[in-house]
């Protein structure tokens, strides 16, 4: 997994790793930073697009049976 740790007083960010994040934690104190799961982020990004997708799909499906239902109408 892949985190992005920004300093709450500098506003400074580090890209760690799951084991450069265990060592940067057992130097600093957690309170001190904001933690960000870039992986998760990711895969929340990645499910939007396929729910958008999929809603796609079914409106274009049900738009392609109505001109159908009215051709052969």
């Amino acid at each position: 997994m892949n985190y992005k740790i920004v300093s709450k007083n500098t506003g400074a960010t580090y890209f760690l790793n799951e084991k450069e994040k265990t060592n940067f934690f057992i130097k600093n104190k957690l309170q001190n930073y904001n933690e960000i799961n870039l992986t998760e982020q990711k895969r929340i990004r990645i499910n939007k697009m396929l729910d958008m997708l999929a809603h796609l799909a079914i409106v274009g499906a049900s738009i392609l049976a109505t001109l159908i239902y009215i051709q052969n109408y």
